[in-house]
């Protein structure tokens, strides 16, 4: 019982901290603030997916987000190549 309570709450946070990013994704001028807000949002989404893996006794939920976490981290690096020019 206070698992699913914890667990609520900590979506709901999830779940407000995603919206928060995505109007700073609409406020912000520059594609490094935008990126990294979107990173946030991103990851925050897998956390979700952590916590309903938790919850589910699916590993399905567990492998989807391995693999999305893994995905996201390749992103990441990808867009700082493309924002940086190529430069290290």
């Amino acid at each position: 019982m206070i698992v699913t309570i914890s667990a609520g709450i900590a979506i709901v946070l999830l779940a407000f901290t995603i919206l928060l990013g995505l109007l700073r994704i609409a406020s912000s001028k520059d594609g490094a603030s935008r990126a990294v807000v979107g990173d946030l949002v991103f990851f925050c989404a897998i956390g979700i997916m952590v916590i309903l893996g938790i919850l589910t006794p699916s590993t399905v939920v567990i492998d989807a987000t391995l693999i999305a976490s893994l995905l996201g981290v390749l992103a990441t690096i990808a867009l700082a190549r493309i924002l940086t020019r190529g430069r290290r």
